[in-house]
């Protein structure tokens, strides 16, 4: 029986903030982390207390400070939220190899296995001990949601938050999942979006017990195939997806969902960006080099569809890599161009940049000025944040 925790960081931005700035944001209870009073950009986290009043992740900072005008903004401070991420999943890493980084402030673990090293406690035991010990080596807290799979977690983990008023620790026992998801509603899913829940509503489908009241083959007449077998899974809280911790041989990943679809070639091909600017950076951050680049798109209709490229030699830099990512883009664009969900890059065939540097450059599509102009963007990054440098095509800010 599988064994999964998901470890999301309490309003994270804003916890790191306050530990930043102990005597500005620190002593703000309402407070808005993304920006200043005058900026155009988007709330990245906001304080429990300002959330009373209506202030939610991604909102406009203008929208949120006419909710709230006594609200404390400030700005995302990137290179502390980096350092403190990487200390939580340290920490994980105590409990479990198998750590599996969803953003940067949610992390799966999977303590399967491990019963006999935990000497068969409750998972809800250990996932006190873990939540503990994160607080008293990093100073932050988490909210941690456990169960059988990944998306039980998720779904867990919501309820356990203090915005939902948890109590920090929410785990669903085997067995248990049909009863955990008969009080969800289907906006509880993670992916059933603002139009998918219009359509779900349309034919009277608002909580997951709506839809286990239909069979399977009631819920294709009314939507495709595809869409239908997804949420039959979901409802059963079924989902076979591993805990993919970051290996030489699995690769590296980065995808992202877009909160409505995307029809634009331009649109995706930004968000693409992003994610290979993100990528490339962890990689060279392990040390490693790419040999394989893989895009993989999610359609309005959730037919999901990838293509990839093995290069001559691995690769590390940026320039090289969004090459190869955009051609692959436009490939399957150009198969089906359709509205899009998600996007997202693999990055596989790993190797060690030390290997790298050995072996000839002959034939290699990625020159030394790729490396060194990588490297130089990485010692900035690292000292003046993630978001220092940025490519040309990210015009406008973005928060995780």
């Amino acid at each position: 029986m599988r064994r999964i925790l998901l470890a999301d960081a309490d309003a994270f931005y804003v916890a790191v903030a306050r530990a930043v700035d102990p005597e500005g944001a620190g002593k703000a209870a309402l407070l808005i982390v993304g920006g200043s009073r005058e900026s155009r950009g988007v709330v990245c986290s906001a304080s429990y207390e300002t959330r009373k009043f209506g202030v939610r992740s991604a909102m406009p900072i203008a929208r949120a400070l006419r909710l709230c005008p006594d609200a404390v903004c400030v700005p995302v401070p990137f290179k502390e939220c980096w350092r403190k991420s990487a200390e939580i999943r340290k920490v994980l890493q105590e409990f479990s190899p198998v750590v599996e980084g969803a953003s940067v402030d949610e992390w799966y673990v999977d303590l399967t296995g491990t019963e006999g090293v935990y000497h068969h406690e409750p998972l809800s035991t250990t996932a006190q001990r873990i939540r503990a010990t994160v607080q008293e080596k990093t100073g932050l807290t988490l909210s941690i949601g456990g169960g059988t799979n990944k998306l039980i977690a998720k779904m867990a983990v919501d309820r356990a938050k203090p915005s939902r008023d948890g109590n920090g620790i929410m785990i669903v026992e085997p067995g248990a999942e049909e009863a955990f998801l008969r009080t969800c509603l289907l906006a509880d899913i993670p992916l059933v979006g603002p139009k998918f829940q219009q359509r779900l509503a349309a034919r009277g489908l608002v909580t997951v017990e709506d839809v286990l009241g239909h069979d399977l083959e009631t819920l294709q007449g009314w939507m495709s195939e595809r869409e239908a077998s997804w949420l039959w899974n979901r409802v059963h809280g079924l989902d076979a997806a591993d805990v993919a911790h970051r290996t030489m041989n699995r690769g590296l990943s980065r995808d992202e969902t877009f909160g409505r679809d995307m029809s634009a070639d331009e649109d995706i091909e930004r968000e693409l960006l992003r994610l290979v600017t993100r990528a490339a950076a962890d990689l060279r951050a392990d040390g490693l080099a790419a040999r394989t680049v893989a895009v993989r798109l999610r359609d309005w209709d959730f037919r999901t569809r990838a293509t990839q490229r093995t290069l001559s030699e691995p690769v590390v830099s940026d320039r090289v890599i969004l090459r190869v990512a955009h051609e692959l883009l436009r490939k399957l664009r150009d198969a089906r161009r359709v509205p899009a969900r998600l996007v997202g890059v693999r990055l596989s065939g790993l190797t060690k940049v030390a290997d790298v540097e050995q072996a000839s450059l002959l034939g290699s599509d990625e020159t030394e000025r790729d490396r060194g102009l990588a490297r130089a963007i990485d010692r900035v990054r690292g000292k003046y944040g993630p978001k220092s440098i940025l490519p040309g095509g990210i015009t406008s800010p973005r928060t995780s």
